[in-house]
């Protein structure tokens, strides 16, 4: 054979592997691995020697100053825990806020002499303690020696002395474990890891240093303390109220939190900045691209979850996630920033929830919403991309933002609903209100996207038989009507939309929009002729199983008479505006006198939308019409939020601290047809954990009751708060205040 052949022949095939594929590390690209789970924990030595062993090994440690006891002074009721208001968590473990001073107590073997003895305590988080990335902080109680937390000694007294430390305003949030170390010649001597000596340190909003200090006390009580939320939903014109346990104090809360950061394997050494921990979490609240907590369902089939209706609080969802380590099913847009509100108060980041009543979801960030008519003025809902949900729930966090000029700090919107992708995950902020109101969207993160949900303009176009589009109607001031919060201190409704945009047509808001433009938001620059005919829908209170009269008013503005062929159309949709069914289409043909008025009565039927509804119970009217005398486009929409039956709370009682108490929730089925796998659901902050019931039928017509008891666990006022759920009815609730006493 020549060497040629041989250069040419093919060489056998390699083996095929057997056995599972090597574990992949980070061993040759760096000396330890990254710590990103703040459940791990390394193993201090008890002992650690400074000399070599001599023939008989090590000299013994134990002649020298011994640690006996340990005092964390972490009951509810001691200096600690009130003084960093931390008191509410239901938690054996000290708790307290970086940037404020907390106390230990040290019992030695023998009196403590300043001169002879040294030690120092040691707080250590995560797997791969190191000083210099701050997941070591050794703390001396000397002035001559001090590190980044500070350390002093309050008082001694026999064998005990009382040590204050300072944890540094920008250390690393999270659960630590403490050692003692006593200093010898030979070596340190340490306590032995002990979990009753584990701590937390959360972010501290009463600090002016901490990055999250927020100086309103009635902010912070409300934003960081209140547990009883409302969260605002319905539409613009009728307002509905849902109330929501937070729950953010309640046990393995803290630690629910602490893993959502540990499951996206954020860097342990990222955990100081707010900004970065809310940008994370905005991603892990979701399930889309990471098995966050929440599975987002809009298809109104929850089979395999809980209805987003049925919740009450943010206790069950957390927890469940902890428990189990899979997404929990299911939610919509207030359940993600509620169960988020629990999520950022926890912590320690100041916090409200935020309604925006029509909120724009703008596909391609054009700051137009799109909608596409025929040439005859009849809307086309296959070619109608964009949405406008009745209203849409994010929240607002509090905090400094060094990475943005002055003046940008402050409330920052920041939304875990999985809209659209930012950096490649769904996840939405921080993004400065301040930034979002003057139209500085170039500034990180998503300012953008968010200044479209409450400025886009809605643009009719009518589409030509040769596919190109032409406005016909652009209206500038029905995106971002209205945004809403709950007031500090109080269980009104405080209306904050002045802090997101300037008064619609005014000079201030003209230049923000020009500011916007030159960072590559477009608008739409024509303004097609106003037509001189109005079309007005009334504002209806409808019970779910009415039938009802809609008038639509046609208003003659010109001096002559009008001939307008109309479209009236009645769908139920999605409150994030996607239509479900079309249950009423008309086609009148409306003919108006000059400066007059005239009214098409359109009669809605119960039985054409009842089997139709979907959970928000949202009737959704548009009339579209074409005036014959001049071709211009006349339109109105207006959104029905139909009433649902309540339940009635009763709660009986003394109304004292650890005494039992009994609530009652009543229902009435209202419709002749029955109810089939109804779940209520029911819990009250600070009295009763979550708590639900199931019934396979409830008959039309009849009624039931189910009866608690509870044991409240502390004074003060607070509400049992109930839903009721079913395939065939959504959003049924009640609740109850309640005054407990000490």
């Amino acid at each position: 054979m020549s060497d040629e052949a041989t250069i040419a022949a093919p060489s056998p095939a390699p083996p095929a592997p057997t056995g599972p594929p090597p574990k992949v590390t980070n061993r040759g690209r760096t000396a330890a691995p990254a710590a990103s789970a703040n459940s791990e924990t390394s193993d201090i030595p008890e002992y650690e020697y400074f000399i070599q062993p001599g023939p008989r090994g090590y000299p013994p440690l134990t002649e020298y100053l011994d640690i006996s006891e340990v005092d964390m002074m972490k009951r509810p009721d001691e200096s600690n825990k009130i003084a960093h208001h931390t008191a509410l968590y239901h938690s054996d473990y000290l708790i307290v806020r970086r940037g404020q001073e907390f106390q230990v107590k040290i019992t030695f073997s023998r009196p403590y002499k300043p001169a002879e003895d040294k030690f120092a305590l040691e707080f250590v988080i995560g797997s791969s303690p190191q000083f210099s990335k701050g997941t070591y902080v050794p703390v001396f109680p000397t002035k001559q020696r001090q590190t980044t937390w500070e350390g002093r000694i309050t008082n001694t007294s026999d064998n005990v002395v009382t040590m204050a430390i300072t944890p540094a305003a920008n250390c690393i949030v999270g659960k630590y474990q403490m050692y003692v170390a006593v200093v010898t010649p030979y070596g340190i001597r340490r306590t032995r890891k002990e979990s009753t000596r584990d701590m937390y340190i959360l972010f501290n909003p009463w600090v002016a240093e901490d990055a999250v200090f927020l100086d309103d006390e009635t902010e912070r009580q409300e934003c960081v303390m209140t547990e009883m939320g409302i969260i605002y939903h319905g539409s613009y014109d009728d307002i509905a109220e849902r109330d929501w346990n937070y729950g953010q104090f309640n046990y393995g809360i803290l630690d629910s939190c602490l893993y959502i950061m540990d499951r996206a394997e954020m860097p342990i050494t990222n955990r100081g900045d707010p900004i970065k921990i809310v940008r994370v979490a905005s991603a892990m609240l979701n399930s889309r691209d990471d098995e966050g907590v929440l599975v987002g369902n809009w298809s109104g089939d929850y089979t395999y979850g809980v209805a987003p209706t049925s919740w009450t609080g943010s206790t069950d969802i957390l927890l469940t996630y902890n428990s189990s380590k899979m997404p929990v099913c299911y939610a919509q847009c207030w359940v993600y920033a509620a169960v988020f509100n629990t999520f950022l108060r926890c912590l320690g980041i100041p916090s409200r929830v935020v309604t925006n009543y029509y909120s724009a979801h703008d596909n391609d960030g054009n700051l137009k919403t799109d909608i596409i008519m025929d040439e005859n003025g009849k809307i086309d809902r296959n070619r109608t991309r964009d949405s406008i949900w009745n209203y849409h729930c994010w929240n607002e966090c509090y905090m400094s933002r060094p990475d943005l000029p002055p003046g940008f700090g402050g409330w920052q919107v920041v939304d875990a609903t999985p809209q659209e992708t930012s950096d490649g995950m769904y996840r939405c902020g921080p993004a400065s209100v301040q930034a979002i109101k003057h139209g500085q969207i170039c500034f990180p993160f998503d300012a953008a996207f968010v200044f479209a949900e409450i400025n886009s303009d809605v643009v009719f176009h009518s589409r030509r038989k040769d596919g190109t589009l032409e406005p016909v109607r652009v209206n500038r001031t029905h995106v971002g009507r209205l945004v809403l919060t709950k007031s500090p201190g109080d269980v009104t409704r405080r209306d904050i939309t002045d802090q997101y945009k300037f008064a619609e047509g005014s000079t201030e808001e003209r230049t923000v929009l020009e500011k916007a433009e030159e960072y590559g938001c477009k608008r739409e620059k024509s303004s097609p002729p106003a037509a001189d005919v109005d079309v007005v829908l009334p504002n209806l209170e409808i019970s779910v199983g009415d039938n009802f009269e809609l008038n639509v008013e046609f208003e003659n503005k010109s001096d002559e008479r009008r001939t307008v062929d109309a479209y009236i159309s009645g769908s139920v949709v999605y409150y994030t505006g996607v239509a479900s069914t079309e249950f009423l289409f008309l086609t009148p043909r409306v003919v108006i006198e000059p400066k007059m008025n005239k009214k098409e009565v359109a009669i809605v039927e119960s039985k054409k939308y009842m089997k139709r509804l979907v959970e928000q119970a949202n009737l959704h009217f548009i009339v579209t019409g074409k005036i014959r005398e001049t071709g211009l486009i006349i339109t109105a929409m207006k959104v029905v939020t139909l009433r649902n039956p309540k339940l009635i709370i009763e709660v009986s009682g003394r109304g004292k601290v650890s005494e039992e108490m009994i609530a009652t929730v009543e229902f009435t089925n209202p419709f002749s047809f029955n109810l089939e796998n109804v779940y209520i659901r029911m819990e009250g902050p600070g009295m009763m954990e979550p708590k639900s019931r199931y019934y396979r039928l409830v008959i039309g017509g009849s009624s039931l009751t189910w009866t608690e008891y509870f044991t409240p666990q502390r004074a003060g006022t607070s509400r049992v708060i109930a839903t009721l759920d079913c395939p065939a009815l959504r959003q049924v609730q009640g609740q109850a205040s309640v005054t407990i006493n000490p």
